[in-house]
């Protein structure tokens, strides 16, 4: 997975540990679209049911070309965390996950 991971002294990956469950904040990037927002909000939730709009906050960009779509829930596991970077990912709209 693209996301917290770090190297060891044997030059392998490693993820940082973490104890669940956490409040987490993830941030999608993507074109500036009006419903962009939404669609991240409609794809996590997939993930995350409870998902309010409490927990959504989108800024564009300084030219207003991306809009940067941040997510705050709690997750539940590690492999919750896996499963909605793994769908993100493959979804065309997203250009960029942190």
């Amino acid at each position: 997975m693209r996301f917290l991971l770090r190297y060891n002294h044997g030059m392998e990956y490693e993820r940082p540990h973490m104890d669940f469950p956490t409040v987490f904040r993830l941030r999608v990037i993507g074109a500036n679209q009006d419903d962009f927002a939404t669609f991240v909000m409609v794809e996590v939730r997939k993930h995350v049911p409870d998902l309010t709009e409490d927990g959504i906050e989108a800024r564009p960009s300084n030219g207003g070309k991306y809009l940067a779509v941040k997510v705050s829930f709690v997750a539940e596991s590690r492999e919750q965390l896996d499963a909605i970077y793994a769908h993100l990912s493959a979804q065309d709209r997203v250009i960029y996950l942190l």
